[in-house]
C-alpha cells in the first residue's frame, strides 16, 4: 500500500525527531564504556581523598567500570580543577569538589577558568562542621567567655589555620567579621603543623575539622568551645554551635562531584542517581559520620545552588580579611 506523500513526510519527520532522544538514551545506557577518572585536587589521605575513594569504589561496583582516583594537588586546588574543566565533556573526567574551589574564585585574581561557569555540578555528598577550639591555657570555656577575653586583649590572641585562604582560615575570619574581634591570623602549611603549635600553646585558637581534632579534644589537649555548623555535631553532641551565641553564623565544609560543562545531562543524571543511592547505604553513611560529617544528597540543581551561595558568601569574607594567595 502506497502512502500519500503528506503522510509519508509526517511519519518521516516523527521518526527523525525520535533519533536524538534514542541516541541520548543509548549513550546513557552505554556509559561508562571505559575507566573514569575522579580528580582530587589535594594530596592523598585527606578527607577529600577518602570521600573520592569511597565514591569511586561504589561507582565501580555499580557501573561495571573502574572509577580511578587521581590526586593532582597544587595552587589551592586550581591545578586539578583546571585539568577537569579543560577535559572532554564526556563523563570520563570528574572532580571531587569542595570549599577551596569556590574560595579560589575570589582569592585568585587571574585564573584560566571560572569554576561556576565551567563545571557541571553532579551531586553533593556530605557536609561537615569545623570546631572552634582553644589551647587549655586560654581562660574561656564558652564562646561568650572567649569573646569577652579577646575583647579585653585586642591583637594579643593568635588564630592558626591550615593556610591563607583555606576553609579553616576563612571560617575564623567569618567569626572575626561577625564579632568585630581583633585576633591575629597565623597561617601554616597545612592543618597538621597548625595543630602542633596549638597543642604546644604557641597559638591560642583554631577552627579545625572535627575529624582532625576530635582525639585531641577527648584527650584534653584542646578545649572545644563550639562547632560551626547549623546544628550540633553527632560526634560532639555536648558542644553548642557558634550560631547559638553569634546569630546567623554558620560555616560548613562540603564535598561533591562535578564534571566539565556541557557533559551530557543523561550522564549527569545517571551519576547523580547512583551517588544518591550510595548515600542511603549504612556503611557509607557510617564512614561519612567517621569523618565528622552528615550525608548531603540532592539533585544537580541543588548542588549548583550550593556552589553559587558558597561563592558569594566566601567572596565577602575574603574581601573583609584582605586575604591573598600564598606565594
Amino acid at each position: 500500500m502506497k502512502l500519500p506523500r503528506r503522510n509519508f513526510l509526517h511519519l518521516a519527520a516523527g521518526a527523525a525527531a525520535l533519533l536524538p532522544a534514542q541516541s541520548r538514551i543509548a549513550r546513557a545506557q552505554a556509559y561508562p564504556a571505559r575507566p573514569v577518572k575522579i580528580i582530587v585536587p589535594f594530596a592523598p589521605a585527606g578527607s577529600t581523598d577518602i570521600v573520592a575513594r569511597l565514591m569511586g569504589q561504589w561507582l565501580s561496583e555499580r557501573l561495571g567500570q573502574q572509577f580511578v582516583v587521581e590526586n593532582r594537588p597544587g595552587a589551592g586546588t586550581n591545578i586539578g580543577t583546571e585539568a577537569v574543566v579543560t577535559a572532554p565533556a564526556d563523563g570520563y573526567t570528574l572532580l571531587l569538589a569542595g570549599p577551596a574551589n569556590v574560595i579560589s574564585m575570589t582569592l585568585y585574581d587571574k585564573l584560566n577558568f571560572n569554576f561556576t561557569r565551567d563545571i557541571a555540578p553532579i551531586a553533593s555528598i556530605m557536609r561537615f562542621p569545623f570546631v572552634m577550639e582553644v589551647h587549655p591555657s586560654v581562660p574561656a570555656k564558652t564562646v561568650p567567655e572567649f569573646m569577652a577575653y579577646a575583647k579585653a586583649n585586642p591583637g594579643k590572641l593568635n588564630m592558626a589555620s591550615a593556610g591563607t585562604g583555606s576553609a579553616t582560615h576563612l571560617t575564623g575570619e567569618l567569626f572575626k567579621m561577625m564579632t568585630g574581634l581583633n585576633i591575629l591570623h597565623v597561617p601554616y602549611r597545612g592543618a597538621g603543623p597548625a595543630l602542633i603549635d596549638l597543642i604546644g600553646g604557641q597559638v591560642q585558637l583554631m577552627f579545625d575539622t572535627v575529624v582532625g581534632s576530635i582525639e585531641h579534644i577527648r584527650g584534653g589537649r584542646l578545649r572545644a568551645l563550639a562547632v560551626t555548623g547549623a546544628a550540633r555535631s553527632d560526634v560532639l553532641p555536648d558542644i553548642p554551635t557558634v550560631g547559638d551565641f553569634v546569630p546567623g553564623y554558620e560555616s560548613s565544609g562540603w564535598h561533591g562531584v562535578a564534571a566539565p560543562k556541557n557533559t551530557p545531562p543523561e550522564i549527569i543524571d545517571k551519576l547523580n542517581k547512583e551517588i544518591n543511592v550510595a548515600l542511603t547505604e549504612p556503611r557509607i553513611k557510617a564512614r561519612i559520620a567517621d569523618l565528622g560529617g552528615t550525608v548531603f544528597a540532592g539533585s544537580p540543581s541543588d548542588f549548583s545552588k550550593l556552589i553559587v551561595e558558597e561563592t558569594e558568601k566566601w567572596a565577602k569574607v575574603i574581601k573583609f580579611s584582605g586575604a591573598k594567595p600564598e606565594g
